[in-house]
């Protein structure tokens, strides 16, 4: 895959999904996008328009938070495909403007599940909680402001690009937070086999037939493939047609998977492999 020159991302700049792009993708514009709908537009191509980004950015998993529910609807149709994964760790720093002092706060202003990961500096701090858009839309809306009784919880980074102080660090409640981020491509770019190890995304809908997803993944077990994630979300409304996420240690071309794939789709429809990406180093430790 040649070096991307643009890569969007969900959020303002200071964002996690921000601060990822620029570990892995240093060389590249990242562009913030309002809405994921938006992200994936940017790299597909709006009707009438041309892509105005080569890769996308995407939160799909936080060990806290669960899935990112919004990911699920957009990823089956959009045609794009998972070419990469990291895994970033979430740090909070409570922020305010320069000259505030942490005993200054009263109000602080973040994402709502940025709020719910920090109850206990709001709680230490008898601080009135206010919901914003984005961890990093909340440091330019306090450093707008420029009042010293407003904070806001958001990635250190956004306290570089909005000019604000640190009033306190790493203030979220679990250090185990984390978050897993996929990166989308237009084109189908598979890890190579044997190269080290490999996680392979999938989508199926499992026939409305009694145990049908016991059956399918059936051949996973008796291949010995390790499935590491298996999700369910409906579609079209129906409350029978039921479509699963899997991800899998292993390449389709490995002897086990190619026979689980195979023995899958006798008991399924719309089997699409959405990726077949190196693992993360995280994953290992």
């Amino acid at each position: 895959m040649t070096a991307p020159r643009r890569i969007a991302y969900q959020g303002e700049p200071g964002a996690n999904s921000h601060q990822v792009c620029l570990q892995h993708y240093p060389e590249a514009e990242a562009v913030a996008c309002a809405s994921f709908e938006d992200v994936f537009a940017a790299v597909e191509g709006a009707p009438g328009m041309q892509p105005s980004a080569d890769l996308a950015m995407i939160p799909i998993d936080n060990s806290i938070a669960g899935r990112v529910a919004d990911i699920h609807h957009f990823l089956p149709g959009s045609g794009l495909h998972i070419v990469a994964e990291h895994f970033l760790r979430i740090r909070f720093h409570l922020l305010g403007i320069p000259g505030a002092r942490i005993e200054d706060i009263r109000t602080v202003h973040s994402h709502v599940h940025a709020l719910g990961q920090c109850r206990k500096i709001i709680r230490e701090h008898n601080l009135t909680p206010v919901i914003s858009g984005d961890t990093a839309g909340a440091a330019r809306e306090i450093a707008a402001a420029g009042d010293p009784t407003q904070g806001a919880l958001s990635p250190p980074l956004a306290a570089e690009i909005y000019g604000l102080e640190v009033l306190a660090e790493d203030v979220e409640d679990e250090d185990h937070n984390t978050t897993r981020f996929v990166v989308l491509s237009r084109d189908l770019v598979e890890a190579e086999p044997g190269k080290g190890p490999v996680v392979t995304s999938f989508i199926f809908n499992v026939r409305n037939l009694p145990a049908a997803l016991y059956k399918a993944l059936g051949g996973f077990a008796t291949n010995g493939v390790n499935m590491t994630k298996l999700e369910s979300y409906m579609v079209g409304g129906e409350f029978t047609a039921t479509q699963f996420l899997a991800e899998v240690d292993g390449h389709p071309s490995d002897t086990g998977l190619a026979r689980a794939l195979e023995e899958l789709r006798f008991f399924t429809t719309d089997v699409k492999i959405l990726g077949v990406y190196p693992a993360d180093p995280f994953r290992r430790d």
